[in-house]
């Protein structure tokens, strides 16, 4: 896999250790940086509409979160934790094993035919993986838990804390982490935007585990573009507004979509698509993201959409100024 070239070290303290509600924060109120093609701007997310134009279009990701984090007890490593990265077709899933009890780490050591009995007496076959981190259960249903966290936050927080406001938890599927890009929109900021005459088209994609080593590509996750979305972009496109991704998840999704003439089609299925300098991108012309960790797969797709020199500029900019990262983190809209 192909490295990106932007590259920074990130900083002691740069996390967002909590919502930035718990920093006296309404949702929408966190830092956003403008990336565009003449400058970088500072402002706070809930002015982001003064960057925006009557006619473009914002595409969300309205799958909800779900409670993928189960403790469990390994047969040979004791104590563990196992995040529910992706559910199969046949109810099986696709876990991760981490370390006990936060999930700092990845448990090296497991191997295929490990058992693990979870906290509600469900026990888990590791019947398959790659050797390394991600492995494949038999059947499961879906076992209770709480949400993902690592270690750099500083509490546990409950699942509503990770849901955003496009989030439809009556639908069929779930993340197993937050599409976290849309977290600081509020029910008022997006009332202000469609009275601006900005518009909104929904898509899902289902996210895994985001904890992949360094040049690791993203696994194969479900999506779905609707008919009525697919309709709405390529009209955009056609009427000269703007494309504009709400998170790398809608990104894939739409991407997936897109045939190679430019033209979104509605589809549904499992997409494995790494956008990279080597498969640019057809349709999004601009993103809403958070900040990614250094080497992270994710900066291939933001290089795909902005460039490299400006998401170079960008990420120089957030490291100086103290932009906080991951998902109850600050943000930017890159608009090349």
């Amino acid at each position: 896999m192909i490295r990106p070239s932007t590259t920074f070290e990130l900083p002691p303290g740069a996390e967002a250790t909590g919502p930035p509600e718990a920093r006296g924060l309404a949702r929408d109120q966190v830092r956003l940086l403008v990336a565009g093609r003449e400058a970088l701007h500072d402002t706070r997310f809930d002015r982001i509409g003064d960057h925006l134009r009557p006619g473009d279009l914002l595409v969300v990701n309205t799958s909800a979160t779900r409670a993928a984090a189960v403790d469990g007890e390994h047969a040979r490593l004791g104590p563990v934790v196992v995040h529910l990265s992706t559910h199969l077709p046949d109810d099986a899933w696709v876990v991760e094993v981490r370390s006990a009890p936060d999930a700092a780490e990845r448990v090296r050591d497991c191997a295929v035919g490990d058992e693990i009995r979870l906290s509600d007496g469900t026990l888990v076959n590791l019947l398959a993986g790659d050797g390394e981190r991600l492995w494949t259960t038999q059947p499961l249903g879906t076992p209770p838990g709480r949400p993902i966290r690592y270690g750099y936050l500083s509490g546990r927080w409950p699942l509503e804390s990770y849901q955003t406001v496009f989030a439809d938890p009556l639908a069929p599927g779930a993340s197993a982490e937050m599409p976290s890009a849309g977290r600081p929109f509020s029910t008022d900021l997006v009332t202000r935007l469609v009275s601006a005459g900005i518009r909104l088209a929904p898509i899902a994609l289902h996210a895994g585990v985001s904890s992949l080593e360094t040049g690791e590509a993203p696994p194969a996750e479900p999506y779905r573009v609707p008919e009525s979305t697919a309709a709405l972009v390529n009209w955009t496109r056609r009427t000269g507004g703007r494309v504009i991704a709400v998170g790398t998840t809608v990104t894939r999704a739409l991407e997936s979509a897109t045939h190679p003439e430019g033209q979104v089609r509605p589809a549904r299925g499992w997409t494995d698509l790494v956008i990279s300098r080597e498969r640019p991108v057809r349709v999004v012309d601009g993103l809403i993201t958070g900040w990614h960790d250094p080497e992270a797969s994710h900066l291939l797709m933001l290089e795909a959409v902005a460039g490299p020199g400006l998401v170079r500029d960008a990420y120089a900019h957030a490291v100086e100024h103290g932009y906080l990262w991951h998902e109850f983190g600050d943000s930017c809209l890159f608009l090349p």
